[in-house]
């Protein structure tokens, strides 16, 4: 079998799964992405040389206790007030919930942009691999969990929507890049990228983010005549910090010494490589409709 079509039946059987899971139910989504999870910790314990079963253990429990809480915060309520016969509330701490754990990943990926510019990293400590793994990793599947609820119910349009602006920033930064590229992005780490593809995505992604809000999103009637401004907005947050997250990604594996994270996906690599711009996009977005929330 080809390259070519080896990369076509794993994109397309990733992407069946992808839309399958995220339009079937709010329990298929969670578990499909828990699952993405495992594979993706597996995956950067393999660069980071980290110990798998402490590191996927840590993380499924992470994600599976806060998702929960945050999302089943009802049915969770009841069940521990019949339990231990208590009169608790969940809502009131759920917010403060959300604050602490995105200031985690928020500064961690502060880190993470540190890490991918201070040229003289070529290790990195134990200590560091851990945080990274908390706020890196697991807290960011835990906020695409989140950003998919809205600000009220499961709406599968808005993760069907920031995984469309994902795929057309990336496919138009390739074509754009490829066919008119000659200006280096970020040559010492990802020497394929650059400016002029770079430049290609953003505005294709903010052109797919205009269709997004005009086609297919049905807009919040406290947002409906911004909903252009904000999937733009969303658009340009995708196209900048999706390519950073690619970047740390690739500066990852290039201290490791390998090409690809994994070879689950034939072609693709492994679902780290497939992710590495959503899990890093995704804090930001949650802090960008908190703040849009809140504005309102």
């Amino acid at each position: 079998m080809n390259e070519t079509l080896k990369r076509t039946i794993s994109g397309a059987v990733y992407i069946a799964l992808l839309l399958t899971s995220i339009l079937f139910s709010t329990e298929s989504f969670i578990i499909l992405f828990g699952i993405f999870l495992i594979i993706t910790i597996y995956e950067y314990s393999n660069l980071v040389h980290l110990n798998k079963i402490f590191s996927i253990l840590f993380g499924v429990l992470t994600y599976s206790i806060i998702v929960l809480i945050s999302h089943y915060n009802k049915q969770t309520t009841a069940f521990l007030n019949n339990q231990f016969k208590t009169d608790l509330s969940l809502d009131a701490n759920i917010q403060k919930l959300d604050i602490i754990l995105l200031a985690i990943t928020l500064v961690v990926s502060i880190k993470c942009i540190l890490f991918l510019f201070y040229d003289s990293v070529q290790k990195v400590s134990v200590s560091s691999k851990y945080l990274y793994l908390l706020g890196y990793i697991t807290l960011p599947f835990v906020f695409i969990v989140k950003i998919s609820f809205g600000t009220n119910d499961y709406n599968p349009k808005i993760i069907l929507g920031l995984f469309i602006l994902i795929w057309t920033n990336d496919t138009f930064a390739y074509l754009v890049g490829k066919s008119m590229g000659k200006h280096k992005l970020f040559e010492r780490v990802s020497p394929k990228k650059t400016i002029e593809g770079f430049l290609g995505g953003v505005v294709f992604a903010a052109f797919a983010g205009f269709l997004i809000s005009k086609l297919y999103i049905q807009p919040n009637p406290e947002f409906s005549s911004k909903s252009i401004l904000i999937w733009t907005i969303i658009a340009l947050i995708v196209s900048i910090f999706g390519t950073i997250g690619d970047l740390i990604e690739s500066k990852f594996k290039r201290i490791s010494g390998v090409k690809d994270s994994g070879s689950i996906m034939p072609g693709h690599g492994g679902i780290l490589d497939r992710l590495d711009s959503v899990i890093f996009v995704a804090p930001i977005i949650f802090l960008f409709y908190q703040i849009l929330y809140y504005v309102s």
